[in-house]
């Protein structure tokens, strides 16, 4: 597990427990088949450049960032049986529980640890 940090400002803990998803058969999978995400943790799937929330049984926040893990958009409470489009520049998403990217905005950069 890795953690994903707001690296402007004093580097604030974002995502405490995050998994990783780079091969293609994790980022297939994704959070389907869970119930829930637990507070303070997430997914970051990569390369990836749209999600989708078919058969997905509770909603999440999604930040879609650039190759250097900066923020592009961020969708919140993104609920089951939806879609989002990445904009143009994303080389992955980053998935938390609803509400669990309260604090990030467009143009903050993240860093992975």
């Amino acid at each position: 597990m890795s953690r994903i940090l707001i690296r402007d400002g004093d580097g604030i803990p974002l995502v405490g427990a995050v998994e990783v998803a780079e091969r293609f058969h994790a980022r297939l999978r994704g959070l389907l088949g869970r119930a829930s995400l637990p507070d303070g943790a997430g997914m970051l799937l990569r390369p990836c450049r749209s999600i989708h929330m078919w058969f997905m049984r509770f909603p999440i926040d999604a930040a879609f960032l650039d190759a250097d893990l900066r923020v592009l958009r961020v969708v919140r409470h993104l609920r089951p049986w939806r879609i989002a489009v990445a904009p143009r520049g994303t080389r992955c998403v980053l998935e938390t529980a609803a509400g669990g990217l309260a604090a990030v905005e467009p143009g903050r950069q993240l860093a992975l640890e």
